[in-house]
């Protein structure tokens, strides 16, 4: 019997063990790693190093693998793509739990009451199924986990704080042999990972493209690259900008406490001690709607703060257009890390989201997790969608560019001249001493719609010459405003735009870019760039002029031939700011005010597509 086992053997043809193929620097779809039907799916609850909820156990993190059968059959070893989230379990009713923003500036608001009841499965038996089908085949394991106090992780969310930073990093020290898994919520019957290489990548959008930013911050061994798409980086320029209280867009009246209540999604019988020391403590105490100035506590959900820290590789993603989660966020940390780590930016034209292409996620995956040499490093450093062709046809593909900004931007200062009650000049000349124009805020009227005057006394309005050939921007744009309020407290809000403003939704055919301060923080802001002073705004002396610089979001655009570039000023803002009554007045002092564009070709290119 044993002599003709032997013979059978030999006669069969020798099968070598599966194993990832790379083509092109990319990871290939395996045909043994294919069959969804013989993937390894398993869960368990990973114990963290912090106790968000005060319970005295340390948190545990639900979280399931799905890998390919022959980490169990073969002994192959894989890497991990890895997606942690606090919405997989579900949400809340994102509009009952707004603020009310019908209010006066520094008034104490409405109070918010409404509390969505998130409904709770104790027998869901996955975290998520997202990336398996195109990560698996490929030769990865997949690996989701639920973020502290939501689905059946324990603890409770704290939005922002430190365990949103050290959850996920205990995973990757579980895949890494160095934190413990356990097969059930409190037993003590572990689970280990032999089957990882211990090289990990994250991705995800939105939140879940925060939380690759936190666990990098950590700078946890074993997380060597990640993809965050349209991350928040900080929960103050999230929901403030330069000391104005500034609602994400779509989403007016959007504060801290309400996201809590939209992710609170864990065990009812535990959310209390989550809802007293969070929503109803610290977030109540500190997050501040009355003034919007940063403070410790903003301070300590900013992750900027910890950049220091992050060792891995750095595929960051965003939309120029992004108006929930501006674009700022990922520039603020894009430019932390620049020269200290691989980094590459993506960036499309459109709103929220939107994943790198394939190719550039694969090869970055591939690159840092598998260790192929494919050269993604060291190409360009920036990919970009430009905008639509003329005619309305869709750039299929990103532009390669040496970086962003464009390492040839450089800033040009235009001046307003008087004339913005319509359509004044916004040219290179300053503009006469004592040239003095005004505005009266009334927050009945959109910016589309002021833009869109022919003239109003609700806003000023500025523009270059029609352009006679495209002009690239790439970068920040810097305003410096001199002005002077008829109130104490005013919001302040900046565009620029095209013109003629087309019809439609607001995007690159008619929007640049905009900011929003406050008018209050002008001691803070006296030289731009990134607030974060914890100085307290001051109510302005009716009548007096300030002097306050800061920056517009970030962008990438070029504005086609026969537009004119506009700077348009106006106060309350009704897609994003507080909704205060009408009738502050804003008077701006016309040769203290200027902006500067970043010019791919500096001063000599706007020369040439604005000369006559």
């Amino acid at each position: 019997m044993f002599a003709l086992s032997v013979g059978l053997a030999l006669l069969l043809p020798f099968q070598a063990p599966a194993k990832p193929i790379f083509v092109d620097g990319q990871a290939q779809v395996v045909p043994a790693f294919e069959n969804s039907a013989d993937w390894i799916r398993e869960r368990l609850w990973v114990e963290t190093t912090f106790d968000s909820d005060q319970d005295g156990k340390k948190d545990r993190v639900h979280v399931d693998v799905t890998r390919p059968k022959q980490t169990e059959t073969e002994g192959l070893k894989v890497p991990v793509i890895y997606e942690s989230s606090p919405y997989f379990a579900g949400t809340g009713n994102g509009r009952s739990i707004l603020w009310n923003v019908e209010h006066e500036l520094g008034a104490t608001p409405p109070a918010r009451t409404n509390r969505p009841d998130i409904g709770f499965n104790p027998n869901r038996t996955r975290v998520s199924n997202s990336l398996v089908a195109t990560w698996v085949p490929r030769g990865f394991a997949v690996v989701h986990s639920e973020a502290p106090g939501t689905g059946l992780s324990t603890g409770s969310p704290t939005v922002g704080g430190d365990p949103e930073r050290l959850a996920p990093k205990s995973v990757i020290d579980w895949l890494n042999g160095r934190a413990k898994g356990y097969t059930t919520l409190d037993g003590n019957v572990e689970v280990k990972a032999p089957w990882c290489t211990g090289k990990v990548g994250m991705t995800g959008t939105s939140y879940n493209g925060t939380i690759p930013v936190a666990a990098a911050t950590t700078g946890v061994q074993g997380l060597e690259a990640i993809i965050p798409v349209a991350p928040n980086t900080s929960y103050y320029h999230y929901y403030r900008s330069n000391g104005l209280v500034r609602h994400p867009g779509g989403w007016l009246g959007e504060d801290i406490d309400s996201l809590f209540d939209f992710i609170n999604s864990g065990d009812p019988a535990r959310r209390a001690a989550g809802n007293r020391l969070y929503r109803d403590g610290e977030f109540a105490k500190f997050q501040d709607r009355q003034s919007g100035d940063y403070n410790a506590f903003w301070a300590s959900r900013d992750l900027l703060t910890h950049a220091g820290n992050i060792r891995c590789a750095v595929l960051m993603a965003h939309a120029f257009n992004d108006w929930n989660v501006v674009p700022e966020h990922s520039f603020r940390i894009s430019e932390a890390v620049r020269g200290k780590v691989p980094l590459v930016q993506y960036f499309h034209q459109g709103g929220h989201g939107g994943d790198p292409p394939l190719e550039l996620m694969n090869k970055w995956f591939t690159r840092f997790l598998y260790g192929v040499e494919n050269g993604i490093e060291k190409g360009p450093k920036a990919y970009i969608v430009r905008e639509r062709e003329p005619g309305g046809a869709r750039v299929t593909g990103p532009t390669a560019y040496p970086d962003f900004p464009h390492p040839d931007a450089k800033p040009v200062t235009l001046h307003p001249a008087k004339g913005g009650g319509s359509v004044g000049a916004l040219a290179l000349a300053v503009s006469a001493p004592n040239v003095r124009e005004s505005l009266t805020d009334d927050v009945q009227f959109s910016a589309a719609d002021l833009a869109k005057a022919g003239s109003s006394p609700n806003r000023l309005l500025y523009a270059t010459p029609e352009l006679k050939a495209p002009l690239h921007l790439s970068g920040t744009a810097r305003i410096t405003i001199r002005m002077a309020s008829s109130a104490p407290a005013a919001n302040l809000s900046v565009y620029l735009v095209q013109l003629p403003w087309t019809d439609g939704p607001i995007g690159t055919a008619n929007l640049i870019t905009r900011g929003w301060a406050d008018p209050q923080n002008w001691r803070s802001l006296t030289k731009g760039g990134n607030f974060s002073a914890m100085e307290r705004g001051t109510p302005l002396k009716p009548g007096e002029f300030v002097t306050l610089t800061f920056d517009l979001q970030p962008d990438d655009q070029i504005i086609p031939a026969g537009k004119r570039i506009g700077l348009m000023i106006l106060s309350s803002d009704r897609d994003f700011t507080l909704w205060p009554k009408a009738g502050t007045q804003l008077t701006l002092d016309l040769a203290k005010t200027h902006i500067a564009l970043p010019v791919v070709g500096g001063p000599a290119e706007f020369g040439k597509a604005t000369a006559g």
